[in-house]
C-alpha cells in the first residue's frame, strides 16, 4: 500500500514508510527468466532524450512548453516539425540554468503561439529531437475515460468483465468467500477490537495490495464525486454522464462517475459500526489480510484470513465527509441513497465528536498499511464543511467557523493535500458550493484558494520542468501531490476565470506525461516512454508473463527521494530528487498504483478534456 511522507508545518505527522513484511517479500523475490530486466529499465530511465515534452501532446488552445537539458549559457534555436517533417514553428530557447530538483541545467521552449493541430509533431533543439506528440482538441478524452476505468478494475466483490476491461483484465470477483478466499462477507475483528463479524464486501482495492482503507477511500471517492460536481457547476457534466464510462451500471440513468463512486460509498458505509455496538457510528479504520500476500496474487486466489482493524476518528470523519457530499450530489439521481448517505454522515459526525482522539497506531502494519494520523482537527474541519454545505445547519456552520483551520493562513501547503492533510478539502468545498457564510468570510476562503494557486504558479515558474512541487516534495506518492496541486489551480480558474490558472493545471499534465527529468510518462499507455511495470498483485506481467501489465490510465506513485524499497535502493543511489524513480514492479515506493493518486489524475483529465 502507498504511504506518502509529507512535511508538516504545524508539527510532524509520522506515516509508516517501511512496511517490513513487504520489504522482506520483495527483497526475496526476483524476476523470472525472460522477464523485463530491471537493470535495463533503470538504465533506460536514467538516459532520457534531452528534449522533454508531454508525450501525449498539447491542446491547440493550451500552453505548449518543453524542457531542454543543456549546459549552454546562451539561447539555442528550436524547430517544431509536423509529421511530414515540415517546419511548423521556430524560435529560441530561454535559458533557465540549474534546476535543483532534477540536478540538470535546463532551457525552456515555449511554442504556445502555434495554433495548428495534427499528429506526429516533434521538437528539435541543437540537433536533438523529442518524442513525437499530437496537438488536438480531443487530446485528453481517452485519458479521462481510462483514468476513471482504473477504479472499476480495482473493484472488490464483483467480476471484472472482459467486455468492459478487455480480455487480459477480466477476472472473477475477489473476496466474496469463494475458496480459497476467506472473503469480506463476514469479517472478524483483530483480537480485542470486537466480538462480531461485519459484511464489508465491495469497495476498491486500495493499491497494489488488496487491502481497503477508509481514510484513503474517503479521499479518493470524494475526488471522483467532486469531479462531477465541479463539471456540473461549470456546464460540462454531460462528459461524465450516463454511458460515458466502461462500468456495468451504464445505461441506468445515473452519471457513470457517480455509479463508480457509489461502489466505494456503499463499502464505506458498511465499515460503520452498527447501533447497539460499542462506539456505534464510528468507522473501522481498514480491512485487509492478516499477513502480506506475495506477488503475484489475483484477488480471488488470496487465501489469507481477512481482519477488521480498530475504528479511528480519522476514518469516521472521512466517512462523514464523503457521505455528506454524497447526500448533496446524488440527491437529483437517487433520493433514497442520498438520504442513506446523510444519515450515515450525521451518525459518523456524532460518533467522532464523542470519540475525538481515537488514533490509528503506526505499528499496525502487518498485512496492510497503517495509515496512521496523529492530528485529526483537519478531518473535523473537512467533515464539518461538507455537512454544512449539504444541510446549511447552524451546528455544522459553528463547527466550521470555530475550527482553527478555518482561519489558518497555511492550510494549503506547497506539498499538496493528501489523506493525512485534508483541511484544504474543506476550503475547496466552502469556496465552491453555495452556502450562507458571511460575505467577508466567503471572500477570505476563496482568496485563500486563489493565493494557494498563485503560490503553485510561482513554484512552477522557478523550475526547469514547471512542476507545482518544491524540490523537497519528492516523497512517496509525489505524483498524487502534483496532481492535487493542479486541482487547486483548476478551482482557482473556476473562481476567477483567469487563464493563468488553467495554464498551470494543464502544464502539470505535461510533467506527468513525460516533460520531466527522466523523459518518463508516469501513466501507462500514454507516451512512447510510459510506465508499464507498476507494483500490483494482478497486473504483474514482469513477474508472470501470463498476467497483464497495468491497464492504460494507471499512474505510478512517482519520484521518491526516500528510496524506501530494496529495488530503488539498489538502482537509484545518489539520484536527484526528481529522478528517483524506476519502472520496476519491485519498487513499490516509486512505482505502485493507488486510488488516491489515480483520483486526482482522473479529476485533472476530466478538466483538461473540457471544450469551451
Amino acid at each position: 500500500m502507498p504511504v506518502p511522507l509529507l512535511p508538516r508545518p504545524r508539527g510532524a505527522r509520522t506515516a509508516t514508510a517501511l512496511l517490513t513484511g513487504a520489504l522482506l517479500l520483495i527483497a526475496a523475490q526476483s524476476a523470472p527468466a525472460g522477464a523485463d530486466s530491471p537493470t535495463t529499465q533503470a538504465a533506460a530511465s536514467a538516459a532520457p532524450s534531452a528534449v522533454q515534452v508531454n508525450q501525449l501532446g498539447y491542446l491547440p488552445n493550451g500552453p505548449k512548453r518543453a524542457t531542454v537539458v543543456s549546459a549552454s549559457a546562451t539561447a539555442l534555436p528550436w524547430r517544431l516539425r509536423d509529421a511530414a517533417g515540415r517546419t511548423a514553428a521556430s524560435g529560441s530557447t530561454t535559458v533557465r540554468g540549474a534546476d535543483a530538483a532534477s540536478g540538470q541545467s535546463a532551457h525552456l521552449v515555449d511554442f504556445s503561439s502555434y495554433q495548428g493541430a495534427g499528429t506526429g509533431y516533434t521538437l528539435t533543439v541543437d540537433g536533438r529531437t523529442s518524442h513525437p506528440f499530437d496537438i488536438r482538441a480531443n487530446l485528453y478524452d481517452g485519458l479521462r475515460t481510462d483514468a476513471m476505468s482504473f477504479f472499476y478494475q480495482q473493484r472488490s466483490g464483483i467480476p471484472i468483465e472482459a467486455s468492459l476491461a478487455g480480455p487480459a483484465y477480466a477476472r472473477p470477483a475477489g473476496h466474496l468467500g469463494v475458496a480459497p478466499n476467506r472473503g469480506d462477507t463476514a469479517v472478524p475483528c483483530v483480537s480485542g477490537v470486537c466480538d462480531y463479524t461485519r459484511d464489508v464486501r465491495g469497495g476498491w482495492y486500495d493499491a497494489g495490495d488488496q487491502g481497503k482503507y477508509v481514510v484513503n477511500g474517503g479521499l479518493a471517492v470524494w475526488q471522483l464525486v467532486n469531479s462531477f460536481e465541479r463539471a456540473k457547476r461549470t456546464g460540462h457534466a454531460a462528459a461524465l454522464g450516463d454511458s460515458t464510462l466502461r462500468v456495468p451500471e451504464r445505461g441506468n440513468g445515473m452519471p457513470d462517475v457517480l455509479d463508480e463512486g457509489r461502489w466505494e460509498l456503499e463499502f464505506l458505509m458498511r465499515m460503520q459500526i452498527p447501533e447497539g455496538k460499542p462506539r456505534a457510528g464510528m468507522a473501522f479504520h481498514k480491512v485487509h489480510d492478516a499477513a502480506w500476500t506475495g506477488l503475484p496474487t489475483r484477488p480471488e486466489q488470496d487465501a489469507e484470513p481477512r481482519e477488521l482493524h480498530a475504528p479511528s476518528t480519522a476514518a469516521t470523519l472521512n466517512l462523514a465527509a464523503a457521505a455528506a457530499q454524497c447526500a448533496r450530489v446524488y440527491a437529483p439521481y437517487d433520493a433514497a441513497f442520498a438520504a442513506r448517505c446523510l444519515d450515515s454522515a450525521r451518525r459518523a459526525w456524532a460518533a467522532a465528536q464523542a470519540n475525538p482522539n481515537v488514533l490509528a497506531p503506526s505499528s499496525d502494519s502487518t498485512g496492510g498499511g497503517a495509515y496512521d494520523d496523529s492530528e485529526v482537527g483537519d478531518e473535523f474541519y473537512w467533515a464539518a464543511a461538507e455537512l454544512y454545505a449539504t444541510t446549511e445547519e447552524a451546528r455544522y456552520r459553528d463547527a466550521v467557523t470555530s475550527s482553527p483551520y478555518h482561519t489558518a493562513s497555511d492550510v494549503f501547503t506547497p506539498h499538496g493535500f493528501s489523506w493525512q492533510d485534508t483541511a484544504p478539502l474543506g476550503r475547496l468545498v466552502l469556496a465552491t458550493v453555495p452556502n450562507r457564510l458571511p460575505a467577508t468570510d466567503l471572500a477570505r476562503v476563496r482568496a485563500s484558494v486563489i493565493s494557494a494557486a498563485d503560490g503553485q504558479l510561482s513554484t512552477m515558474a522557478g523550475q526547469g520542468y514547471g512542476v507545482p512541487l518544491p524540490a523537497d516534495g519528492y516523497v512517496w506518492g509525489s505524483n498524487g501531490q502534483v496532481a492535487n496541486n493542479a486541482t487547486v489551480m483548476a478551482i482557482a480558474h473556476e473562481l476567477t476565470k483567469q487563464r493563468r490558472y488553467r495554464t498551470g493545471a494543464l502544464e502539470t499534465l505535461d510533467y506527468l506525461l513525460g516533460r520531466n527529468a527522466l523523459g518518463q510518462s508516469y501513466v501507462t499507455g500514454y507516451g512512447e516512454h510510459a510506465a508499464q511495470n507498476q507494483h500490483h498483485r494482478f497486473w504483474a506481467h514482469q513477474y508472470d508473463a501470463s498476467l497483464p501489465n497495468p491497464p492504460a490510465g494507471s499512474i505510478a506513485g512517482g519520484a521518491n527521494a526516500g528510496l524506501q524499497d530494496p529495488v530503488a535502493q539498489e538502482k537509484l543511489p545518489g539520484c536527484a530528487p526528481a529522478a528517483c524513480y524506476v519502472d520496476d514492479i519491485g519498487s513499490y515506493s516509486t512505482n505502485e498504483v493507488a486510488i488516491n493518486w489515480n483520483a486526482p489524475l482522473a479529476w485533472l483529465a476530466a478538466f483538461a478534456a473540457e471544450r469551451g
